[in-house]
């Protein structure tokens, strides 16, 4: 019955992907259509969805409390980086591919993927915590995620690990509308309802967009272009279980709402983040094994989320 109700949860979401795969089919979707969904989603939608819900949510004294629970995602993917290091070197990943392999390997799709199936598990109240995994899913992406992916074209060696882009991104629009939301609540200001309801109608576009972006991801990759060696199978593992299994264990060290565990183990088993292969592009890395990977380790979320959301409930 529990199954049954986590698939039924997720089945929204897989009508949006097939939506934006099949309009990608059908002509109306293209690669420019996908960047502006993006776009709108990162920069419009998402920091308007954030910002309301932080201001609608939360007052000071609960925006205080959540704070203190961030050690769990921050330390849990910090571990998952480090594991990537030694993982890569043991089954000795290629040098064209390591970093976009360690990057994807600790980084998932929190707000892509995972915003809109914890919407669809848990509801609204889930947002919050998926909040605090997003801040340390991108921080430690940005850095350590993105210097990796340089690393894997010997003419990017001397590139410092933090510089100004490193730091735009890591301060994002949807960054900023949560830092926003944070500060009106801190300062107890009463927003005026034009507001409210203006930053509620556009928040309203991020699940669809977004799952619609993804729907015409899964279309770009041929199926004959996946190939499942040891490279392919460790992402999968590393995603499915080694993440989610390394939060879960940090659980029982640092206790937090049964609510904000389960979205952080969902959080943890997101596919791998979408802009590893815009990433590998930039930097002369192997964005077609980043493509594929966004395409494998999405495809496998959708069999991964019902089976916790089973063990879980």
């Amino acid at each position: 019955m529990i199954i049954l109700k986590s698939i039924e949860s997720i089945l929204t979401i897989i009508i949006l992907i097939a939506i934006g795969y099949i309009f990608t089919h059908a002509g109306w979707f293209n690669e420019s259509t996908s960047k502006l969904f993006s776009r709108i989603v990162m920069n419009i939608s998402l920091p308007c969805y954030m910002f309301f819900n932080i201001t609608t949510t939360f007052d000071r004294a609960q925006l205080e409390s959540l704070s203190r629970n961030l050690i769990v995602p921050f330390v849990s993917i910090g571990i998952s980086y480090l594991l990537s290091i030694v993982v890569s070197n043991v089954i000795k990943v290629d040098r064209s591919r390591k970093g976009v392999f360690r990057s994807m390997f600790f980084a998932s799709n929190t707000m892509f993927i995972g915003l809109p199936v914890n919407l669809a598990l848990f509801g609204e109240a889930s947002v919050p915590f998926v909040l605090l995994y997003y801040l340390a899913n991108t921080t430690f992406y940005w850095t350590v995620g993105a210097y990796e992916v340089r690393m894997d074209n010997p003419l990017n060696k001397h590139m410092p690990i933090l510089n100004f882009s490193t730091v735009k991104r890591i301060f994002n629009p949807a960054v900023i509308g949560f830092s926003a939301g944070v500060a009106v609540v801190l300062t107890g200001l009463n927003m005026p309802a034009f507001i409210s309801d203006s930053s509620k109608y556009i928040g309203n576009l991020t699940t669809p967009l977004a799952m619609f972006f993804t729907g015409i991801v899964l279309y770009s990759v041929k199926l004959r272009e996946i190939k499942f060696d040891k490279d392919v199978i460790t992402l999968l593992l590393a995603r499915a279980l080694i993440c989610p299994f390394l939060v879960l264990l940090l659980l029982h060290f640092f206790p937090v709402p049964k609510l904000m565990g389960m979205v952080f183990v969902i959080q943890a088993a997101m596919p791998a983040i979408t802009s590893t292969g815009v990433v590998a592009r930039e930097f002369g890395s192997d964005y077609k094994f980043a493509s594929v990977m966004t395409v494998v380790t999405t495809a496998a979320s959708l069999v991964i989320i019902p089976v916790y959301m089973y063990f879980m409930a």
